[in-house]
């Protein structure tokens, strides 16, 4: 019998590909995290130029050499940025985006600006970092949890899609529970003592710039005419669709925390 598979298995199909690979990123970012450091900004700069690297790429096909360029200039220069952590620092921040501009490729403003957001959020992941694991923690399990709970809520609940033109498998079911996620888990560190109650309040706020930061990458993937930004890794596609969602997060929070002070959780809290 030929045919399209039945719906339940056309909806799962992908599920062990991407627990797999999920669990196994999972594994390095904990450890990574953990060790913080020297090891932990290495791996932020490796992610920053495969992801750039996948920008240039979807950006302008058929290139070969352009997006490997890219890749190293924007690993290079967030490597510089964080070594140096002066005015300089935001220009080399902002040099790769520039670099992105001045070459031949399709949408180059939001391609620009999206190329600027994954470099800010490279040096946000270590900026956060420095002080040790709360916030840090925070902010990734904010995303993790949010994704996966809109995830599972979208499949089986369905219902209106949240922008369709743009992402048609993302639903306001699971974005909703994406928020309610992000809510429960800030609370668990409020509890703990970790963390003002005000972090509850701003976590839907940054769980939506997550979502915003994944659809900002699936509208350029439409432009682009594909489904993936790579196929680098099994059941999730590329970096860039893995950690999209983590761009648009940790860009909020470090453009927040420009114009005010915002409750990151912290050594334990002691007292009211």
């Amino acid at each position: 019998m030929t045919g399209t598979a039945p719906e339940p298995v056309a909806r799962w199909g992908d599920l062990k590909k991407r627990v797999i690979s999920a669990v196994f990123m999972l594994v390095v970012g904990i450890s990574e995290l953990w060790l913080g450091g020297m090891s932990f900004n290495l791996l932020v700069f490796a992610l920053t130029g495969v992801m750039y690297w996948e920008l240039a790429n979807m950006t302008a096909p058929g290139r070969r050499r352009t997006p490997v360029a890219m890749g190293v200039l924007a690993a290079a220069c967030l490597a510089g940025a964080v070594i140096l952590r002066d005015d300089l620092a935001a220009a080399l921040l902002i040099l790769p985006g520039l670099a992105l501009a001045l070459t031949p490729r399709r949408d180059r403003r939001i391609s620009t600006l999206y190329g600027i957001c994954i470099m800010v959020a490279g040096y946000g992941l270590i900026d956060l970092r420095g002080p040790g694991m709360p916030a840090i923690l925070w902010l990734v399990l904010v995303v993790i949890v949010s994704d996966v709970a809109g995830y599972f809520v979208g499949r089986i609940v369905g219902g209106p899609k949240f922008w369709p033109a743009i992402s048609p498998k993302k639903t306001w079911s699971g974005t909703v529970a994406g928020w309610i996620g992000a809510m429960v888990l800030s609370s668990f560190f409020v509890l703990s003592g970790h963390a003002p109650w005000q972090l509850v309040m701003i976590a839907p706020v940054v769980a939506l710039a997550g979502q915003m930061g994944d659809i900002a990458e699936s509208w350029l993937k439409r432009r682009a005419g594909v489904k993936d930004s790579s196929s680098l890794i099994p059941g999730h596609g590329g970096f860039l669709d893995r950690f999209d969602a983590l761009i648009g997060a940790v860009v909020l929070v470090m453009l927040l925390s420009l114009v005010m002070s915002l409750p990151m959780p912290g050594p334990k809290i002691l007292g009211p």
